[in-house]
């Protein structure tokens, strides 16, 4: 008995200490080597009851081992029960207010891709040659010809929304990616998109005006949520950038963690926002709806999106998961 106390106790008790340094439910509060641990001694705990119950048949011992073992499988049983509270709290609060919190990035990063949008259209209508700087050499003969590139997607809906769909997520995660090299990056491709929007409607609207008319309306239902996207993309290349130059009181590794969360957050909310935006572009914005339903949908879409994220989770106040009893 002594020495199956001696051999074991140490696990006991450094297993009580985990349980001790736990925050709220689950296994929040540990490290990930600590978990790992946890986890063993748990699996020791276990076997140590086993053992007490069939050879010391000791009852102060027994029930020691047997609340200490409940102890721990409630926290491993509600750490795995807890994937759908986190993805709850990411769209309740994490997102929206993440990206109130970081705001100025994104405030800037609009600034940049609208800015280089009016001048891609002011160099495009004064210089058509505007548009080989911004890898759009072919489009003059495309709005010449009044050909509608876009409606090749009526053909088969399902594939081009799919292929829109991975082609700009493509696009904003390049945009964020690019804040990596101190934000400059992330600056440049917002200005490089930027402009070649404006140069594509000024080629239009210069050559074909009712060609442009046309382009707008296909871009209106689902551009609100798209272009969106970059720029929020952008920004939050941008956050990571600032890090690397100014970390502030953190040093540079800490900086760019803490930063480096918040920027992944608003990332995988834009994918979220892109599958909707494809949906729109690949299905309804090619189609000969009328052009009100497009800016109806444009419209309502760009609304939600944005009274979602600023105004939900607004009360500062983090729900908690439920405890289970």
């Amino acid at each position: 008995m002594n020495r199956f106390l001696e051999q074991h106790k140490g696990n006991w008790k450094r297993l009580e200490d985990l349980l001790g340094m736990l925050r709220g439910t689950g296994l929040r509060g540990l490290t990930n080597l600590e978990v790992r641990e946890f986890g063993e001694l748990y699996r020791r705990a276990a076997s140590d009851l086993a053992i007490a119950r069939a050879e010391t048949r000791d009852p102060k011992l027994i029930n020691y081992l047997n609340s200490l073992v409940i102890r721990a499988h409630g926290r491993i049983y509600r750490a795995e029960g807890e994937g759908s509270d986190l993805i709850r709290r990411f769209f309740a609060t994490d997102l929206p207010q993440t990206f109130r919190k970081n705001w100025r990035y994104i405030a800037v990063a609009f600034a940049v891709y609208a800015g280089f949008a009016v001048f891609g259209f002011i160099s495009t209508w004064v210089d058509l040659d505007f548009t080989h700087f911004v890898m759009l050499s072919g489009v003059t003969g495309e709005i010449s010809a009044n050909n509608h590139w876009w409606k090749s997607l009526n053909e088969a809906s399902q594939i081009g929304a799919t292929q829109i769909l991975s082609n700009n997520i493509l696009v904003t995660f390049r945009v964020f990616a690019m804040g990596a090299f101190f934000g400059i990056g992330s600056f440049y491709d917002l200005a490089f998109e930027g402009a070649r929007l404006g140069s594509v409607f000024a080629a239009c609207y210069k050559l074909n005006p009712p060609f442009g008319n046309e382009l707008a309306a296909f871009v209106v239902g689902h551009g609100v949520v798209e272009l969106s996207t970059i720029f929020f993309c952008g920004g939050a290349g941008m956050m990571i950038g600032y890090a690397m130059i100014d970390p502030g009181d953190l040093t540079r590794a800490q900086a760019l963690k803490k930063k480096g969360l918040e920027a992944a957050r608003i990332v995988i909310g834009c994918a979220c926002f892109l599958v909707v935006a494809g949906i729109i572009e690949g299905f309804l914005s090619p189609s000969d709806l009328p052009a009100f339903i497009k800016v109806a949908t444009g419209v309502g879409t760009g609304l939600a999106m944005y009274s979602y994220l600023l105004l939900v989770g607004s009360s500062g106040v983090r729900p908690q998961p439920a405890v289970r009893s």
